[in-house]
C-alpha cells in the first residue's frame, strides 16, 4: 500500500527518478522545468530540505511498496495558516482516484500536522484531470490565476 511520508534526504534517488520517469507526461499538462532543474538536481533539492526544515513548506511524497515515488504532493509558501498546494502524480497512476486519496490525505495533515486552516491550489483551464481532483477533495474555485503563464484558477479549501 502507497504510503505518503515527508520528504527526507534518502528520498532523492527516487524523486529524481519519478522526475524524469514522467517528464513529458508532465509538459503535457504544466510548464516543464527544464533542463537545468535536472542538471542542478541534488542542489535544489537540498534547498527543498533546507525549506523544509525553516517550516515555510512541506514536502511530501507518496512511496510505493518497492520504494519508488508514485506522486509529489507539497504544501507551499506557510503563512498565518495558510499554504498553497501543489501536486503531481505518475502517469501509470492517473485515473485510479491515487491523487485525490492523497489530496485529501494531505488536507488532513495540514490540518493536523501543520496548523493549516486553508489551502489554495492553482491549476491551468486546461488540465481538466487537476480540476477534477480538486473538486473531489473539496476545493471550490475562488477566482482567476496566472502562475504558470497561462490562464489558470485558484481552487480554495478551508479546512476543519
Amino acid at each position: 500500500m502507497p504510503e505518503l511520508k515527508l520528504l527526507h534526504v534518502d528520498h532523492a534517488p527516487a524523486v529524481l527518478a519519478f522526475e524524469l520517469a514522467n517528464r513529458a507526461y508532465f509538459a503535457a499538462s504544466v510548464p516543464d522545468r527544464g533542463d537545468d532543474f535536472f542538471d542542478r538536481f541534488a542542489e535544489r533539492y537540498d534547498a527543498l530540505l533546507t525549506e523544509q526544515g525553516a517550516g515555510t513548506c512541506a514536502f511530501y511524497v507518496l512511496v510505493a511498496e518497492d520504494g519508488s515515488v508514485l506522486g509529489r504532493f507539497n504544501l507551499v509558501d506557510i503563512e498565518d495558516g495558510t499554504a498553497e498546494l501543489g501536486y503531481r502524480v505518475a502517469q501509470h497512476t492517473a485515473g485510479r482516484s491515487i491523487a485525490t486519496a492523497t489530496v485529501r490525505e494531505l488536507c488532513r495533515l495540514a490540518a493536523a500536522r501543520h496548523g493549516l486552516r486553508t489551502l489554495r491550489a492553482a491549476t491551468a483551464h486546461r488540465n481538466a484531470a487537476s480540476q477534477k481532483v480538486l473538486a473531489k477533495a473539496g476545493f471550490v474555485p475562488v477566482g482567476p490565476a496566472d502562475p504558470g503563464g497561462e490562464p489558470d484558477i485558484w481552487y480554495e479549501r478551508e479546512l476543519a
